[in-house]
């Protein structure tokens, strides 16, 4: 009897994980799908924004709907299935602090440093949490839950993005490798700490800000 509950409960608990892995790809690809915005940005910036904001106001204008009992085409299923379980029932506040988050980047930073930035958002924060999802085995103290592999992930992601677009932007004119490991290690630093989807905001912004910092 007891072996029969001990599989029926690790059955449930490997479906949730599986259920868990689903979500959290279908997230992280919407996170991904961002690193196109600095393409849209260089070539035509004030429509890019524009559409960025009546993006946010549409989504937020769907969320309260939704909480209220009305779904809107799309959108609300959007927004059901991507929501984590800390998110039920509440207004999920991912995508507007991404968007706001990429937004205040490309106002505030040169094209170069905004797009460091926003890669990596996309890449960094996007990758870290689906590896510690599939791989993360140890968690880091004191973080809510953040992996060891998932900030490797993190650190090595912003890496490569940081390294690649300053190579193909700047040809040789700074040291790229170790702008790219600076950014790259204060990326991995803001994604260990526990700011739940504010890490949409900072990370853009600050890592945006260092880029221009240390390539001026």
């Amino acid at each position: 009897m007891m072996v029969l509950f001990s599989k029926k409960y690790s059955g449930i608990i490997s479906r949730q994980k599986i259920i868990g892995i689903l979500k959290e790809l279908f997230r992280k690809s919407i996170h991904l799908c961002s690193a196109f915005v600095p393409c849209f940005l260089w070539i035509a910036y004030k429509p890019t924004i524009a559409c960025l904001l009546v993006l946010v106001v549409f989504y937020s204008a769907a969320e309260i709907l939704r909480l209220n009992g009305k779904e809107v085409f799309l959108i609300s299923a959007v927004t059901e299935a991507a929501a984590r379980k800390r998110d039920e029932n509440k207004f999920v506040l991912g995508p507007v602090t991404l968007v706001l988050g990429i937004i205040s980047s490309a106002i505030l930073w040169e094209k170069l440093p905004a797009a460091i930035g926003i890669y990596a958002l996309a890449f960094g924060d996007g990758l870290a949490s689906l590896a510690g999802k599939l791989f993360g085995r140890v968690q880091i103290p004191f973080t809510e839950g953040k992996t060891v592999a998932g900030s490797l992930t993190c650190f090595t992601a912003i890496f490569i993005s940081c390294y690649l677009a300053c190579f193909f932007m700047l040809q040789g004119q700074a040291d790229i490798t170790r702008v790219s490991l600076i950014v790259a290690g204060a990326g991995m630093l803001i994604e260990i700490l526990p700011l739940k989807d504010f890490d949409n905001l900072f990370i853009p912004v600050l890592l945006g800000g260092l880029a221009q910092y240390l390539l001026c």
